[in-house]
């Protein structure tokens, strides 16, 4: 560990989503190192040293970062390899998650055993093991490892390792499985049952074995097949729904044995109650945890951990919850112009004055044709726009106005009003 006046710290996997750590550890006085096997990561220009290595090479990526003699790893937005993170943590005995953590993380299969173990994901699911022969004929065999009397649809069919929205297939019949089979190559997969209900997201933290809940999110998504999260809503403690995820996620998290980490989960208010549908020791991408989340609750949640790491004061305790939305341009069609944010707040403004425009990003240009939103990477990168309702509370599916405020279907009525500018 360094025992210089400067404490360091290590990125690994220094995306575009890694900016904002690093900007929050510049503030606190830290030098970071970061580690990426892309040369032109946006994180590896933004830190003060930067390591070009694959960070799939766990030897290679201990090796880089013993030399660096860090005090601790800070988490981003990352997929499949957390593990790196977490075997570097071992091996060096730098405070973090563990190798075994990531592993229940981000292997979707050992993940749903720890917990049906508990009885905290009570849903089929089953390895899907493509095995390819060779014949003359050049056909494929397939062995599936399911129990043909248990499958159920709809159902899932996604890689068995990494997290988010890739590479998933959704199932209707037997016809439409032995489709995905055919389309997911050598990867593995697992096929699981689709638990109906709205879904939620969650940004937190778990310190000392305490997990603390910052933010529970609805989202919207798009229909079927796609399935793309395309909107956030911010839900308030007095949320009925707010109380039960807080103490299964208490539950989950207690039965993987997580612990000194960020984390984030997707979750499904189902008939029988809250069902986690995956959890990660590290922060949400997509703007989340470094813009809607500290908009919404005032906990800017990698500063804190910074502080926490740093041994200064520090609090996951929401500040308080706005009515906010996050929401994505999913519009489709020929763009015809191009609304500057002065435009657009003075346009909601005649329409409701309740509703405030936080924050306005947008990458289209004029002309741009927009296609369906197939998967993350067909919208991301259009831009956002956050809007706060200053009367209250987003709740049920119900169109009403009160005296706590706007209703979920009004955020979506003004959400229509901002992307129709476009055309």
């Amino acid at each position: 560990m360094n025992g210089g006046t400067q404490k360091k710290a290590i990125i690994i996997g220094a995306s575009e989503e890694a900016l904002h750590t690093i900007e929050k550890a510049h503030e606190n006085g830290l030098f970071v190192t970061a580690l990426d096997g892309n040369p032109a990561a946006s994180g590896l220009a933004a830190a003060d040293k930067a390591l070009v290595v694959d960070i799939s090479d766990e030897r290679a990526t201990i090796e880089a970062v013993r030399k660096e003699d860090p005090d601790f790893v800070l988490t981003v937005p990352i997929g499949r390899y957390l593990t790196t993170i977490g075997m570097v943590n071992d091996t060096l005995q730098l405070p973090g998650i563990s190798r075994e953590m990531a592993e229940k993380c981000t292997d979707k299969w050992l993940f749903h055993e720890t917990l049906v173990q508990k009885g905290l994901r009570n849903c089929h699911c089953y390895p899907a093991s493509k095995i390819k022969e060779k014949r003359d004929t050049g056909s494929v065999a397939f062995r599936e490892e399911i129990p043909e009397d248990k499958l159920t649809f709809p159902a899932i069919l996604k890689p068995r390792f990494g997290s988010g929205s890739r590479g998933i297939h959704m199932l209707f019949s037997k016809e439409d499985l032995e489709r995905g089979l055919s389309e997911i190559g050598e990867e593995d997969y697992i096929l699981e049952e689709c638990i109906a209900g709205e879904e939620y997201g969650i940004d937190g933290a778990v310190i000392g074995g305490k997990f603390h809940l910052i933010l529970l999110r609805k989202k919207k998504n798009t229909p079927f097949p796609a399935r793309q999260a395309v909107a956030y809503f911010s839900i308030l403690p007095e949320d009925p729904f707010y109380g039960q995820a807080r103490e299964y996620m208490k539950a989950v998290i207690e039965a993987m044995e997580l612990d000194e980490c960020l984390l984030h989960a997707d979750l499904i208010q189902g008939e029988n109650g809250p069902f986690v549908i995956e959890l990660s020791a590290r922060p949400s991408g997509h703007n989340l945890h470094n813009l809607f989340t500290p908009l919404c609750t005032g906990i800017d949640e990698a500063e804190e951990y910074i502080r926490y790491r740093m041994e200064r004061s520090y609090s996951f305790a929401p500040k308080e919850t706005k009515a906010m939305m996050i929401h994505y341009f999913d519009m489709e069609g020929k763009v015809d112009r191009i609304p500057d944010r002065t435009e657009m707040e003075q346009i909601l403004q005649q329409e409701d004055a309740d509703i405030l425009l936080k924050e306005y990003v947008c990458h289209i240009h004029k002309g741009d044709v927009l296609q369906p939103v197939s998967d993350g990477h067909s919208v991301m990168g259009r831009g956002y726009f956050i809007l706060e309702n200053r009367g209250g509370a987003v709740k049920e599916n119900i169109w009403k106005e009160t005296e706590e405020g706007m209703q979920e279907e009004k955020f979506l009525w003004a959400a229509e009003i901002v992307k129709s500018a476009f055309f």
